[in-house]
Order: structure tokens, then C-alpha cells, then sequence
């Protein structure tokens, strides 16, 4: 099941840039960290970029330089910047929470979104 709504998605051409937004439940308690994986046709999953939630951000070095990640704790919103596009960032994208719910405090579970495609043309 989808329990976290990604939107932003959608067809470039290289060197172009995209949005990406990830929603978490409104019931939650607290938020640890959030982040975006991304997994091309025949490929495995990859980490694209990580943020905590005391603010730092990591990135794959594939990315590096043209991704931001960046959160919205009040929105409970995570997005991902995606410039200067390439046709090998090509993939459907992730996005990932680690989170407690207010019904279960003391539980921490990670939630996935349903995913969003990404195609760069050359």
C-alpha cells in the first residue's frame, strides 16, 4: 500500500530540472529522517540523497551538484531539486520516512510512496 504521496514526476530534456514532493501521514508524531531512492529499468534500488532530521544531507556522487534535498517539517513534506537532468537519472523515484505515528509514539517505521517516473531525454 502507498503511505506516502509523491508527486513531480515527468518527461525532460537533458539538462533540464524537476520537483520532486513527498508527503508524509498527517498523523504523525515525529519524523527521524526522510529520503530518495530511485531504481532504473533492470537496475537495483539506489540511495539518492538522505536527509535527517536535524537538517544535514548526503548525496550519491552521481548527483552530487545537481540534486538538493530539503524538507518541510511543517508540511511533513520532503522534496528533491533535480538540475542540470541526464538521461541516466532516468528511474522511478522513491521517496522513504522514518517516522513515529501519534497512535504508536514509541514505534518507529519506515513508509514508502507509491513512486514517481523520471525520463530524460537526450
Amino acid at each position: 500500500q502507498v503511505q506516502l504521496v509523491e508527486s513531480g514526476g515527468g518527461l525532460v530534456q537533458a539538462g533540464g530540472s524537476l520537483r520532486l514532493s513527498c508527503a508524509a501521514p498527517g498523523s504523525i508524531f515525529s519524523i527521524n529522517a526522510m529520503s530518495w531512492y530511485r531504481q532504473a529499468p533492470g537496475k537495483e534500488r539506489e540511495l539518492v540523497a538522505a536527509i535527517p532530521s536535524g537538517g544535514n544531507t548526503n548525496y550519491a556522487d552521481s548527483v552530487k551538484g545537481r540534486f538538493t534535498i530539503s524538507r518541510d517539517n511543517a508540511k511533513n513534506t520532503v522534496y528533491l531539486q533535480m538540475n542540470s537532468l541526464k538521461p541516466e537519472d532516468t528511474a522511478v523515484y522513491y521517496c522513504n520516512a522514518l517516522l513515529r505515528t501519534r497512535t504508536f509514539p514509541t514505534v518507529i517505521k519506515a513508509y514508502w510512496g507509491q513512486g514517481t517516473q523520471v525520463t530524460v531525454s537526450s
